[in-house]
């Protein structure tokens, strides 16, 4: 049995919730009730570890091959490097014309607003990603605010990281002002690992702070697993949802974690269930250190195959890959 958090989101204050997470391989092994010296585990391969309790709460105790355990947990197979697969596996770097901003397609743009993020998933695609070198200042007349004044053309901004929501309020809340001034900024874009895995993040005061942007605002929530969703979590996705934000989310099609149709579509329900619309299913991008929870296209197609034929159409989202230089997600050629 999954047992259930033992403190709740709406008195647990998100930031001491955020300072309570585990930081060490051991504690965490030792809080799942496994053996702190398995033969498996890696060393951290300088990406470290840290896993929130709440999402540590969901991890099936005892149980090695826990799909929760297993994307967070660091393996020996991090070390080996295999071709093709990069530091920089989507091209983030030679696409930000000024630090902190990536530029890839024609009408939007990402901010890379902060390094950290409340869970290191070891399939992260920044896990190498040179923060130091893409500070972001969003000030008056700052390079990103210039940039965005200048092109007319971009109607999105999309944050992101690490994860967005690591900025407390106040930051937040001046950049919305920021971008408020900026007349063809229409949509906010969150793309977010938080809403799932720290939900004590989410409360009244955050939610009015969101309210004052002018356009539209949309949450990417990323959710790999129908074990991640609960009771908890769903009330987060409740709220926003009934205060009108949108809620999509995009998953990794990962091995050994979420490789079977009947994983998938129970999630696409479930996410359904919650309000959130089931958008991308990504391939692995192909960072350095991830190899090892790669699929095969072959294997991937079979997959998604058996995902299309059970499922009805407006929750089968789309399987797609992130190349390097594209103006767009390419979608994975399935028969």
């Amino acid at each position: 049995m999954i047992p259930e958090p033992v403190f709740s989101p709406q008195t647990h204050d998100w930031k001491v919730a955020l300072s309570e997470s585990f930081r060490q391989i051991e504690d965490l092994l030792k809080y799942c009730e496994l053996d702190v010296n398995r033969p498996e585990s890696g060393s951290e391969a300088g990406f470290p570890v840290r896993v929130t309790k709440y999402y540590a709460s969901l991890i099936e105790k005892g149980n090695p091959q826990d799909p929760l355990l297993l994307q967070v947990m660091p393996d020996k197979r991090e070390h080996h490097h295999i071709q093709g697969y990069s530091l920089d596996a989507v091209g983030d770097i030679k696409a930000m014309p000024v630090p902190g901003l990536i530029h890839k397609y024609p009408n939007r743009v990402l901010l890379t607003l902060t390094a950290a993020c409340p869970i290191h998933c070891r399939y992260c695609f920044r896990r190498h990603f040179p923060y130091s070198e893409a500070k972001l200042d969003i000030s008056n007349c700052s390079p990103v605010i210039n940039y965005l004044n200048r092109h007319s053309e971009i109607s999105e901004v999309i944050l992101s990281g690490g994860d967005p929501l690591m900025l407390s309020d106040q930051k937040i809340s001046t950049l919305i002002t920021q971008l408020n001034k900026i007349p063809h900024i229409q949509y906010l874009r969150f793309h977010t690992r938080l809403l799932s895995v720290l939900p004590e993040r989410v409360n009244e005061t955050f939610i009015s702070i969101l309210e004052q942007f002018n356009g539209k605002v949309v949450f990417i929530t990323h959710i790999n697993h129908p074990n991640e969703i609960s009771e908890f979590n769903q009330r987060v996705f409740n709220l926003l949802s009934q205060h009108g934000f949108q809620l999509l989310n995009q998953s990794v099609l990962l091995k050994a974690i979420n490789d079977k149709k009947s994983i998938l579509s129970e999630l696409s329900y479930k996410l359904f269930d919650n309000h959130i619309i089931p958008y991308y299913l990504h391939s692995l991008d192909k960072v350095r250190g991830a190899a090892h929870f790669d699929l095969t296209v072959d294997q991937q197609c079979k997959i998604y195959t058996e995902l299309r034929n059970s499922l009805p159409g407006y929750l089968v989202p789309k399987l797609v890959n992130e190349i390097s230089g594209q103006l767009s997600k390419t979608p994975v050629q399935c028969s």
